[in-house]
């Protein structure tokens, strides 16, 4: 530190103001001390003294000041860890964040153009194992427009170093700025301006990155310098399909649109392969789009398991050992076979190449929460929250696992943090206000939430409508139900894992109205669909599962029974311990429909000792439940639910 910014130091860290106030204490001391004692000779001791207090108090004040920075912002990073809601840990001397890249071209569409800037040379840093670099999700919030606070930013995301810049795209060239802060001390370590042919655009963000490398002195493997120098694609077409697909399937939490946003995202990546069929990441992102329509049941064909896997075989053809292909198998192994062993075998592949990619741990607490290891898997998840500390749906499933657990105050704090993360998120604010719900079978906050959010945003209705129908069922409010069923997609909704299709959520409605015909017209649709489904897929236990409670509710007594028993066969809590639990729930609710009242007691008091989608609140408000609610053992098992789930 050179000698003008240590003396700006210890003016920003009040120093100097400190030992001053230790002078004035001083002086004050020698004159109460002549007051009270005026026989004392002021000149022979008493100055003795003031000269020792201001001679150890001025290097003190120093020492003082400089260790513990008593600014605001000092005193606040300071505060004792039992103050706080969270002891923060130690920031990693080469931990960084990109920021968003400022879009400064005329036309707005380019706006795209400048995020694709940012998230290559985020991507290029991530694969550096000697850095710390946050994740996308986290630093997208701290979008361009208004005035950055970049040592609150960084404090926030737990970094040191923050990278920043501007895009301006004009014809066929492009002008870039790029600049390295310390965050902490606000000082610009790098900075640089890159104005070149537009086809350069990828060399520029491996120039980039290579610099702010250099700058945090990290160490670079051969295998890492050729992976930061290998560009994505030299098609800027394709690469535009590629990063708005990105975006749209980064918009998940918990929003009823997920399966739309994946749809549209596997068209745009099919332009961006179409253009470049050597596009590797695109290949990589379509195998992880396919699959995830497999795993919400959209499609749960083994035709859609094939186009993710030729998509993922395409990928490691093009680069057998990079990371990304890795990350999709394991992806695909796991939703789509429910093989765990081989899933965390392709993690370790990828680890090697993505040591900063927040979704290996993601994963890894996936696949410990499907296994029961439940304490393992908010381990995992919180790892994971560490390189994306802003990222909503990481929060989020770390408050599910809590609510599963029945932990509510635990669900509530994670939702908390989300809320701070973003607090305009439609999904999470209703989230946290149904812990009411879930804990106490309060609904009035809940309510009060969703009412704020329509009035703020009529279209916020399309993302929270599962929520929005689950509460109104509770609430038993015909027209709320029908307001929110509405706004459910055709594709139907999937609380956790089953999808429910459209016309089971509209066969539940016509039940809390006391409707049977349209009941009856409603479960006959679900019926026939999900027995569509199964006619290409029989072993299909989600289906099977809604099928049971179709046939129930439509007094197929037999063949409810037999489905629901069946899917519970296939997919037991052994094999899969969240799916498992919520295809017993669904058979509890088959019983229940069914005039089965003593199976359905039996039933949910196995449901109630396991982690699971079962609560009080549930238990005490939702019409599922209403033909068990005068048998006695029924509220016994309310009271059951109100305590945490056991752990085996």
């Amino acid at each position: 530190m050179g000698q003008g910014n240590f003396f700006a130091e210890l003016k920003r860290r009040n120093v100097y103001k400190v030992a001053v106030a230790y002078m004035i204490v001083a002086w004050l001391l020698i004159q109460g001390a002549s007051i009270f004692f005026p026989t004392f000779e002021a000149p022979s001791w008493v100055m003795k003294v003031f000269i020792a207090i201001v001679v150890l108090g001025f290097p003190a004040a120093l020492i003082l000041a400089w260790a513990f920075d008593l600014t605001p912002e000092g005193l606040k990073r300071t505060k004792p860890a039992a103050l706080t809601d969270r002891a923060l840990p130690e920031i990693n001397e080469k931990s960084i964040a990109v920021l968003p890249f400022e879009n400064l071209s005329e036309e707005a569409a380019n706006a795209f153009f400048a995020d694709g800037m940012q998230d290559e040379i985020l991507t290029n840093l991530a694969r550096i194992a000697d850095l710390k670099v946050i994740s996308r999700t986290s630093v997208m919030q701290y979008k361009t427009g208004a005035k950055r606070n970049l040592r609150e930013i960084a404090g926030e995301l737990g970094v040191a170093h923050i990278v920043e810049g501007s895009v301006q795209r004009a014809g066929n060239r492009v002008r870039v700025r790029a600049q390295l802060i310390d965050a902490r001390k606000d000082i610009h370590l790098w900075a640089d301006r890159y104005d070149r042919p537009l086809d350069d655009v990828f060399a520029i963000q491996t120039e980039i990155a290579k610099a702010v490398a250099d700058q945090l002195q990290a160490k670079l493997s051969p295998a890492e310098k050729a992976a930061i120098e290998q560009p994505p694609t030299a098609d800027l077409v394709a690469y535009d399909r590629y990063l708005r697909s990105k975006k749209l399937l980064a918009q998940t939490s918990y929003d009823a649109r997920t399966i739309d946003n994946a749809r549209q995202a596997i068209r745009l990546l099919e332009q961006a392969v179409a253009h470049d069929p050597r596009f590797y990441l695109a290949h990589c992102h379509l195998a992880r789009a396919h699959d995830s329509l497999y795993f919400v049941g959209d499609d749960h064909t083994p035709a859609r398991i094939a186009q993710a896997k030729r998509a993922l075989e395409k990928a490691l053809s093009l680069a057998p050992d990079r990371g990304e292909a890795h990350l999709a198998a394991a992806w695909i192994s796991y939703h789509c076979h429910r093989d765990y062993e081989t899933a965390l075998a392709e993690l370790a592949i990828a680890r090697r190449g993505l040591p900063n990619d927040s979704s290996i741990p993601e994963l890894a607490g996936f696949i410990a929460r499907r296994q029961g290891q439940w304490e393992q898997c908010i381990e995992n998840l919180e790892r994971a929250a560490e390189l994306d500390p802003q990222n909503v749906w990481l929060l989020q499933q770390i408050s599910q696992s809590y609510a599963f657990l029945r932990r509510y105050s635990e669900t509530a704090g994670a939702l908390d943090r989300a809320i701070t993360a973003s607090p305009r998120d439609a999904n999470t604010r209703v989230a946290r206000a149904l812990v009411d719900l879930e804990w106490h079978g309060e609904t009035q906050a809940a309510r009060e939430v969703i009412r704020a959010l329509v009035a703020e945003d009529p279209s916020a209705v399309d993302a929270i409508a599962d929520q929005w129908f689950y509460l109104a069922l509770c609430q038993r409010d015909s027209i709320e139900i029908g307001r929110a069923l509405a706004s459910i997609p055709e594709e139907g909704i999937v609380p956790i894992n089953v999808r429910m299709p459209r016309s089971f959520c509209e066969g539940i409605a016509a039940r809390a109205h006391d409707d049977g015909a349209a009941a009856v017209s409603a479960f006959t649709s679900a019926r026939t669909e999900m027995a569509r489904l199964l006619d290409k897929q029989p072993d299909y236990a989600e289906a099977l599962s809604v099928l049971a409670m179709s046939e129930a509710a439509l007094g197929r007594k037999e063949n409810a029974l037999l489905h629901g028993r069946r899917a519970v066969e296939l997919f037991p809590v052994t094999k899969d311990a969240v799916t498992g639990a919520e295809v017993l729930r669904n058979l509890a609710i088959t019983y229940t429909w069914a005039g089965e009242k003593d199976m359905a007691i039996k039933q949910l008091e196995e449901v109630v000792q396991l982690p699971g989608p079962i609560s009080c609140g549930q238990l005490r408000l939702h019409p599922w439940w209403d033909p068990l609610r005068e048998d006695p053992r029924f509220e016994k098992l309310v009271a059951a639910a109100a305590e945490p789930a056991q752990l085996h």
